[in-house]
């Protein structure tokens, strides 16, 4: 529920930065998959990379350890997972190659030379560049037609809207893995800054 009410929060803020003469021309242009799909990962990515942001770079390597935690992912990983995930999925919408070090299979993290939280943070911001221009190809015409190459091998998967769909479905699971690292290092995901208390009495 929290994280719901974080991104109509994030929602309501891309619609206020905008000026009214962009409102209404968003108002005047009717809804398209593509459109649509569009604003959901906006508001994923206005989620996600802030919160990449926010912590540390000496926090990179940070991983739970109490609790059930063995053999889980760094944050940096986490980040780099999200990333890799994406290029996969949009570089199939876009039928072409994905970058090095991208398979969309088992546990990949993207390049292993991506180490530094600056480059980690920028492969991230580069795949949701590659999401908006791979969503933008989208018509009602292709949305629901079989790939040639789907990525992955599932019925009802080898469609370009079930990538569009999965890319936003994904990147939010791990997005909040990301928050309670973040929280577990004492920082409040800036999607939850400025919000009021989820329950009554406590904290942010």
């Amino acid at each position: 529920m929290r994280i719901m009410v974080g991104s109509l929060v994030v929602t309501l803020a891309l619609f206020g930065g905008m000026t009214a003469q962009t409102q209404q021309a968003k108002a005047a242009a009717p809804p398209t998959t593509s459109l649509v799909m569009d604003m959901q990962l906006k508001v994923m990515e206005s989620q996600i990379v802030p919160a990449a942001e926010a912590m540390p770079a000496d926090k990179y390597s940070f991983a739970p350890t109490s609790g059930e935690f063995k053999g889980i992912r760094t944050f940096a990983l986490e980040v780099r997972h999200v990333a890799a995930v994406n290029f996969a999925l949009f570089s199939a919408i876009l039928d072409q190659a994905p970058p090095r070090g991208v398979v969309l299979a088992g546990a990949t993290n993207g390049p292993d030379d991506l180490q530094t939280k600056e480059q980690i943070v920028k492969y991230l911001k580069d795949s949701f560049e590659l999401g908006h221009k791979a969503l933008a190809t989208i018509t009602e015409q292709n949305a629901v037609r079989p790939m040639d190459h789907p990525p992955l091998p599932l019925p009802y998967f080898n469609t370009r809207l079930a990538l569009a769909s999965f890319s936003c479905t994904h990147a939010s699971d791990h997005y909040g893995q990301m928050v309670v690292y973040l929280r577990m290092n004492g920082i409040v995901p800036p999607a939850s800054n400025g919000q009021p208390p989820a329950n009554p009495g406590s904290s942010r």
